[in-house]
């Protein structure tokens, strides 16, 4: 459990180097992408150390693992308007925000929760992130003017199509789920 919170706090630390995040916020789709998602692990990693010192507050915080999955989808959600995106980019505060928020805010309740959903809430998580990934994948490729300031429109055309194969594989998982019962392979 140590080695993971040294591994997620690495993580955190790279992602935070100015060159590495110079760099995966200049192209959109790595930005939405891959840090984005990597902050989260870097959260989910470092998770454990929280809930084993925390013990009683995530047993009485996060009984069934809806609260947790909420506030993980709130933080997704936000992360997802265009909006927000650019002021990551030009206001110190809301990317300092997005440091904090997406490994504490949605990586590590996302930790604590998934294991205390039932497959119903976990596949109803799936199938709402799907029709939203499926709906903002649409609203950037088919918008005609640039939703972000900092990006070009071919970025977001990217993005969209980004958002719609993400999509994609979550409803393949949730076929495969349906005709195969994952948890024979849980440990």
């Amino acid at each position: 459990m140590k080695q993971q919170f040294f591994v997620g706090m690495m993580l955190l630390v790279a992602l935070a180097l100015p060159p590495v995040a110079q760099l995966m916020e200049s192209i959109m789709f790595i930005h939405m992408h891959m840090q984005m998602p990597m902050l989260v692990v870097a959260g989910f990693l470092m998770g454990g150390i929280f809930q084993t010192r925390f013990r009683t507050f995530f047993n009485k915080w996060n009984e069934n693992g809806v609260p947790g999955i909420l506030l993980f989808t709130i933080i997704m959600v936000y992360w997802m308007v265009p909006r927000t995106m650019d002021e990551a980019l030009t206001l110190m505060s809301v990317e300092a925000f997005k440091f904090i928020s997406l490994p504490f805010l949605a990586g590590v309740p996302l930790r604590d929760s998934w294991k205390r959903l039932n497959a119903s809430g976990k596949n109803s998580l799936i199938i709402i992130f799907t029709v939203l990934f499926v709906a903002w994948g649409w609203m950037y490729i088919t918008s005609e003017t640039a939703l972000c300031n900092n990006y070009l429109v071919t970025d977001q055309i990217i993005l969209g199509w980004g958002f719609l194969a993400t999509a994609f594989c979550m409803v393949m998982f949730l076929v495969y789920s349906f005709f195969i019962d994952p948890s024979q392979y849980e440990g």
